[in-house]
């Protein structure tokens, strides 16, 4: 049987994802079940994408994902499964499948359902879903195929010759600011020049290998393990004393010469 993850905006102070498990463990006593996080504001369906999207394809191939993030995100109560990098994934309609996938999933199916707007989906409808594909189940069988779902659109870099300008999509427990500017896109439009990174009053002209190579309570860049680029501040919370978070434009600019 293969791995089911499990990521929520269901906290950890209630019974929600306790309820989940036990409809799959009572389904399938052997169901490995894997906590992504259960941390997720509430209805925040961008930063479900950033967590889930950083770590399934480490996962096995074949891995069913639940995602009950805004799960009611939908008036019309759809829900999907969808395949996509040979994982699969579970969720509502609310655009997160769209963010996942970069809006081309291998195979959507709408999932078949009596009750639309029944109350918990998560674990009267997703739960069952994952259990069968979990065991190979054919996802045809769960619903009608589709290619209509709700479509988002990821933040895009702006890019020139002489700057990117990206923006921040995630904050971790630590306040770290992670950027979408990869360290491809910066490698490609710098041909060996130099640059200095520009956020809210702040001025960086080099990237760190780690945080820890700056003095405590420095503000310094560097590149995580999916190569994005990161602003912190050693031992402090970026987000916080910087003043910047979600969204807030991030700019590198190149300058002639070497």
């Amino acid at each position: 049987m293969a791995v089911i993850t499990f990521t929520s905006d269901f906290g950890y102070t209630d019974h929600y994802v306790a309820a989940v498990k036990a409809k799959i463990l009572s389904q399938n006593p052997d169901a490995t079940i894997v906590d992504v996080s259960h941390g997720i504001e509430p209805y925040n369906i961008a930063q479900a994408e950033y967590v889930l999207g950083a770590v399934f394809q480490d996962f096995p191939e074949g891995t069913v994902h639940i995602v009950a993030v805004n799960t009611h995100g939908s008036k019309q109560g759809k829900y999907h499964a969808a395949k996509y990098k040979g994982h699969y994934f579970l969720m509502a309609d609310n655009g997160l499948l769209s963010l996942i996938t970069e809006g081309s999933p291998d195979k959507v199916v709408e999932l078949h359902t009596d009750n639309p707007q029944m109350s918990f989906p998560e674990k009267d409808l997703l739960a069952p879903a994952a259990v069968y594909l979990a065991k190979e189940g054919d996802m045809d069988i769960l619903g009608e195929q589709t290619t209509n779902f709700k479509q988002l659109l990821n933040r895009q870099l702006r890019l020139n010759d002489h700057s990117i300008t990206g923006h921040i999509i995630h904050v971790d427990r630590y306040g770290n600011l992670i950027t979408n500017i990869t360290r491809d896109s910066v490698d490609t439009i710098a041909h060996g020049r130099t640059y200095t990174i520009h956020f809210g009053r702040e001025t960086i002209c080099r990237i760190h290998p780690t945080f820890n190579q700056v003095d405590e309570g420095d503000c310094c860049c560097t590149y995580n393990s999916l190569n994005q680029l990161c602003i912190g501040i050693n031992k402090g919370h970026a987000a916080e004393l910087l003043g910047l978070g979600f969204d807030s434009q991030v700019d590198v600019r190149f300058y002639p010469g070497a």
